[in-house]
């Protein structure tokens, strides 16, 4: 790569890094894992950068590998095979409104399978049109929709009561 592509790529990075890490952390719940997938992700965006900056939306396209690669990881399972430590840490409680909420939703989303979650994250933390979604994700707008549908339906079962109004719940909660 050219220094002054490189460069580009180097500011690039530098300034979507934070938007890309909170998107991985919603996905994956873990911050150290988040960091391996946005990691790998940013590998991957290096290697295509010259495609990638011919993109009608870079910042579409970064997200999209963003989330292929959690997806990746979720198929590969490596993650669940390998460890460390005989457990993983509680991360520090958050301070802040409805801390509880926040906690009892993140916990509930952790167990929607990762296609769902990924919908889930994109469509209502991230407020992307069905449309973005369908082509961060590589599928029709009728597979997001069915996606989202069964998600929350998970998400309305795991959360009882708790679950009414739950597009608001979910953007409140887990911020």
């Amino acid at each position: 790569m050219r220094a002054a592509h490189e460069q580009d790529y180097v500011d690039y990075v530098n300034a979507r890094l934070p938007s890309l890490r909170r998107l991985a952390h919603h996905l994956c719940r873990d911050p150290h894992r988040a960091d391996d997938v946005v990691q790998t992700a940013m590998t991957r965006l290096y290697v295509n950068w010259g495609r990638a900056r011919q993109a009608a939306d870079l910042n579409r396209y970064v997200d999209a590998i963003v989330v292929r690669c959690f997806l990746n990881d979720q198929r590969l399972g490596w993650w669940s095979r390998v460890r460390l430590a005989g457990a993983v840490p509680e991360p520090p409680a958050a301070h802040g409104p409805d801390v509880e909420t926040r906690s009892v939703v993140r916990a509930a989303l952790a167990q929607v399978p990762p296609r769902q979650r990924a919908v889930l994250v994109l469509r209502f933390l991230h407020d992307l049109p069905v449309a973005e979604v369908a082509e961060i994700l590589g599928c029709s707008a009728g597979n997001v929709k069915s996606q989202s549908a069964r998600g929350l339906a998970t998400l309305r079962k795991l959360l009882g009561e708790t679950a009414a109004g739950f597009e608001g719940l979910v953007r409140d909660g887990c911020r």
